[in-house]
């Protein structure tokens, strides 16, 4: 069973940028596949990206594609989403979440998950 915690979260104005940080113990970061989601006050959790067990792959969902990058370092067992171009839409609480299936954008397929960290856009 892996542990999740999530850190890098914090204010920001438009256009700017910030990268969080999910840190795994229990078990390897490379055994999951890696997802993260956000969630805005009043609104239903949604997909933001998510990275393949053997690293071949990497989704992020429409309307953070080409802003944000997620990345994962095995030797730190730690995952990546380096955040560019945020904007107020941007702003949630930013889960982390593993799965040990490969369907990425389907929240109730991932079964550990962090306490979350909050981003906050705005000027």
């Amino acid at each position: 069973q892996v542990q999740l915690a999530e850190s890098g979260g914090g204010l920001v104005q438009p256009g700017g940028s910030l990268r969080l940080s999910c840190a795994a113990s229990g078990r390897s970061v490379n055994m999951y596949t890696m997802g993260w989601f956000r969630q805005a006050p009043g609104k239903e959790r949604e997909f933001v990206s998510a990275f393949s067990r053997t690293g071949g792959a990497t989704v992020y969902a429409d309307s953070v594609k080409g802003r944000f990058t997620m990345s994962r370092d095995d030797a730190k067992n730690t995952a990546w989403l380096q955040m560019n171009s945020l904007k107020p839409e941007d702003t949630a609480v930013y889960f982390c979440a593993a799965s040990t299936l490969w369907t990425p954008k389907i929240v109730s397929q991932y079964n550990y998950w962090g306490q979350g960290t909050r981003v906050t856009v705005s000027s």
